[in-house]
């Protein structure tokens, strides 16, 4: 196993790693829509919802693979009334590649920083 490290998303703010690759597997933490230049969680949804994938993206070609690579993604969001909201979003953000990840969303009573939205995924390096 491989500890992922990069600039590109957020530090970790715990006792966790960004992301973990186990052999061409690619694990990332689940990230929020933080801006890794300025350390503040982005204020409107759709901002945040774009960030967040940002964020996951940068950990996962930081252990080389590419958003196209992304077999998973798992959703949190603090408000299920907003998941048309975050499909558009997520929507654009995949429309480059082939075919669209494996997704599960789920709603959560409360997130990090009081964030509305999460984001976490498995890929494959190469």
């Amino acid at each position: 196993m491989k500890v992922i490290r990069t600039g590109s998303a957020p530090a970790p703010a715990g006792p966790y790693s960004q992301g973990i690759l186990y052999g061409n597997f690619i694990f990332t933490s689940g990230q929020l829509g933080i801006d890794p230049e300025t350390g503040k969680l982005r204020e409107d949804f759709k901002e945040q919802a774009e960030q967040a994938l940002k964020n996951m993206i940068s950990v996962v070609e930081a252990a080389g693979g590419s958003k196209c690579s992304i077999v998973k993604v798992t959703v949190f969001i603090r408000d299920v009334s907003r998941f048309k909201e975050f499909n558009d979003v997520y929507e654009n953000f995949f429309q480059s590649c082939p075919f669209r990840p494996t997704r599960s969303v789920v709603e959560v009573s409360g997130l990090p920083l009081g964030a509305d939205v999460e984001v976490e995924c498995i890929a494959v390096r190469g």
